[in-house]
């Protein structure tokens, strides 16, 4: 079965063929022009600058003649209809749909990404449908989703794109999420949280040194992102997929664990991901189970309240516990929900209330 994140879904038109007719360049507000017609792009904090008919890393911003344009607005390359539960988001809408969409690109270049078909290739190299924001909101609304999402590629990189799409959706009476790696600027990521609903954040490990190594970004910055988002008030999840011999010790989970309950409280919910070996890292075995669950004991005794398991179908860290009175609230299969005992966002068994989004 083909992946619905690596092609372009039936969901969308037909596809389209000549760039700038199909896919006119916009106008980006995110970048300083420099001598020479260079610009700087202030997007994301690799600060790319850009001579004139070049573009950044992420190969989907150009300059031309001294203006910066992004290449993706409205240039869809997958588009599915997903359970929410499988952004992951946890504690948001659980059991419900989300019409989700990408554009092509990304500004990190991770080993183990798991949609590089689409992710780490130039926009004209790959299939895609014109999905203006109107329609894409209608889409959704058609599918019977209450929530678009940007996801599968870096989200960052089509901001533009993500602010009108989100805008529309919420003028459409739907909710807006993004599910990215957080290597964003501060304006562009203020803008973002004026138009969408939650955010979660794939916080890749907990040391630089597997930044450098693995993803080309910096983690400084995504740390600074969590906090942001936190403070904003928009709801948070955070990933991080455990890779054996790279981020997968207990000792890093628990310094993780330990930076969240410190800094954006024990109500965040974390997820660890099992890795399969993929793209340029299938040297790698699968993340073995007792290595998860040593995770996510070390991540609860630090006061965390929801620590989450993903890739082990069947696994009770799957599910919901209610933090007070401990019976599962929210039961889990895969990317499948198949009890829900929230009411009126709390445990339909002791009152508590549950953190998240609810309805």
């Amino acid at each position: 079965m083909t992946d619905p994140a690596r092609a372009v879904s039936p969901l969308l038109p037909e596809p389209l063929t000549e760039a700038d007719r199909d896919f006119p360049p916009v106008v980006t507000k995110y970048y300083k022009t420099l001598d020479g017609k260079r610009i700087e792009c202030t997007l994301c904090p690799a600060r790319c600058r850009v001579a004139d008919r070049e573009r950044g890393t992420c190969g989907v911003r150009e300059n031309r003649d001294g203006v910066y344009y992004t290449l993706v607005h409205s240039r869809v390359c997958s588009a599915h209809v997903d359970p929410i539960e499988k952004k992951p988001f946890f504690h948001f809408l659980p059991g419900t749909t989300a019409f989700s969409l990408a554009t092509p690109g990304c500004n990190m270049a991770c080993t183990f990404c798991q949609n590089w078909e689409i992710s780490q290739f130039r926009p004209e190299q790959i299939d895609c449908r014109r999905l203006p924001p109107a329609q894409a909101a209608a889409a959704a609304k058609r599918w019977g989703c209450p929530t678009v999402t940007f996801t599968y590629t870096e989200p960052v990189v089509f901001t533009e794109y993500l602010l009108d799409a989100a805008a529309a959706a919420r003028g459409a009476g739907l909710k807006a999420v993004s599910v990215t790696n957080g290597w964003i600027e501060k304006e562009p990521l203020h803008d973002w949280l004026q138009v969408l609903d939650a955010v979660k954040v794939d916080l890749k490990a907990f040391t630089q040194r597997f930044y450098d190594e693995m993803t080309g970004g910096r983690l400084i910055d995504v740390l600074d992102t969590l906090v942001r988002v936190r403070k904003a008030g928009v709801w948070l999840e955070i990933v991080t997929l455990l890779i054996p011999t790279l981020n997968d010790s207990e000792k890093e989970a628990a310094s993780l664990a330990r930076w969240v309950m410190k800094n954006l409280g024990p109500e965040v919910p974390l997820h660890f991901t099992r890795f399969h070996p993929q793209y340029r890292l299938r040297n790698l075995p699968a993340t073995p189970v007792a290595t998860m669950e040593r995770a996510r004991a070390a991540a609860l005794a630090t006061g965390l309240k929801f620590v989450y398991l993903g890739n082990i179908p069947g696994h009770p860290g799957e599910n919901t516990a209610c933090p007070k009175c401990g019976k599962v609230i929210l039961k889990r299969y895969a990317m499948s929900l198949t009890e829900n005992h929230i009411v009126g966002g709390v445990c339909e068994y002791c009152k508590t209330k549950i953190p998240g989004v609810w309805a």
